[in-house]
């Protein structure tokens, strides 16, 4: 017979039981345009993660990157979107905030860890409200064969003069298309290619900064210089660049048909699986012998949580580990090109990598000149550029034409100062 003490003891225990439950296993979906990185999240960070908090379940879900901005903020509407979010930088994610649909995370536990400038990417314009953790930035520059270039006795090009007398060395040979970039994808066109090489002709951050006070315009000489040396790089894209998207360029560097690659660092991890060959790196050549050296070091990727997450608290622990050194680590190694933003020291054991971070040291770091404020309004600042970057690169319009309708389109919305 049970007695009437040990009965409740028992009752009591279930009904604690119960209401630790749910506490207890928590599943959290994140939302992310970074379907290359699924088996990376599966395997190494969502493992490391659950291992240290086994109360907690993650479901990394993926959507196609050109499809994320449309499908996230269709899901966020319906109150469907997952408990954690994938952050775009800048301008994007910052009216995700202002309407309401990612928390404020600034005194989230691990936020000191991080830099203003690397906060920057995910804060209010006045700094006082952060509601994405950084997670990792990238730097733009070149990957080359390097077996390709010993083959044919390159070195690696410092200058814009030495860059176009590789190019016109590989094309004389003839054995690789010299660059392998297309005009299809506008985005490759703007980003890898003015965005690339343009800091070095407006100076990185002063010109950045110029443009959005309304001290410089895009029809000014060192906007509109980089529109023609990208001009220049269609004479060595390859019979029908103009047609030529960019997983297709990816293939033609990765057989082996191309020398050069216009590059962002997030290309490492891929290159190095798929290539057969050796590869090398260098930064955007400067203009000229003696000139500064800038690179586009850019807050690409952070992460934050949905205001209307019913496993808030869940969702706050698993943003405190990202902003940990123990993630940082982790995310820099598993995905070799994305550098954590965290102040803590991390170790790369990447080779390539290591060489794209090295170029902080002797270049001026600098972002995409299109991403903060200036693509509030419409048309989009960051679409232009790709449009009419993609319109140079191809031959279909001018660079100074392209310059004159890039600045129009800025110039129909945007005065300066009109978000301060």
């Amino acid at each position: 017979m049970i007695s009437k003490s040990k009965l409740l003891c028992t009752s009591a225990g279930f009904v604690i039981a119960l209401t630790a439950a749910p506490s207890l296993a928590q599943e959290l979906t994140i939302e992310s345009w970074r379907n290359d990185d699924l088996t990376i999240w599966q395997d190494t960070l969502i493992p490391a993660f659950e291992a240290a908090h086994p109360g907690i379940t993650v479901n990394f879900a993926p959507t196609a990157p050109t499809e994320y901005n449309a499908a996230l903020n269709a899901k966020l509407d319906a109150g469907s979107a997952g408990d954690i979010i994938t952050c775009r930088p800048f301008d994007a994610s910052l009216a995700l905030f202002q309407d309401g649909y990612l928390a404020d995370l600034t005194d989230l536990q691990g936020m000191d860890g991080f830099s203003d400038v690397a906060k920057s990417a995910w804060s209010t314009d006045d700094g006082s409200q952060t509601f994405c953790v950084p997670m990792a930035s990238v730097i733009h520059g070149f990957i080359y064969n390097a077996d390709a270039f010993a083959e044919l006795g390159l070195e690696e090009p410092t200058t814009e003069e030495e860059f176009f007398a590789v190019l016109d060395a590989i094309q004389e040979d003839g054995t690789y298309i010299p660059l392998a970039i297309g005009s299809v994808d506008q985005w490759e066109s703007a980003s890898m290619g003015y965005h690339n090489i343009g800091p070095a002709y407006w100076a990185g951050e002063e010109g950045r900064l110029a443009l959005i006070s309304g001290d410089a315009k895009f029809t000014d000489e060192e906007w509109v210089e980089p529109l023609r040396v990208l001009g220049r790089w269609g004479e060595y894209a390859g019979e029908g660049y103009q047609a030529q998207t960019y997983p297709d360029s990816q293939n033609l560097f990765t057989l082996g048909r191309a020398a050069i690659f216009p590059a962002g660092s997030w290309e490492i991890a891929l290159f190095e699986e798929q290539a057969d060959f050796a590869l090398g790196a260098f930064p955007p050549p400067v203009p000229a012998e003696g000139d500064t050296c800038y690179i586009s070091d850019h807050n690409d990727i952070g992460i934050g949580l949905n205001a209307a997450s019913p496993n808030a608290e869940a969702a706050r622990t698993f943003l405190s580990w990202v902003a940990s050194s123990e993630f940082a680590s982790l995310y820099s190694n598993a995905l070799p090109g994305f550098f954590a933003l965290s102040n803590e020291p991390v170790t790369i054991e990447n080779e390539l990598a290591n060489e794209f971070v090295s170029w902080r040291q002797d270049c001026e770091s600098t972002i995409r000149p299109t991403y903060q404020i200036l693509s509030r309004g419409t048309p989009n600042l960051e679409n232009d550029n790709w449009l009419h970057a993609s319109n140079v690169l191809s031959g279909a319009e001018t660079p100074e034409d392209a310059a004159a309708a890039i600045q129009a389109g800025l110039d129909s919305w945007y005065t300066p100062g009109m978000y301060e």
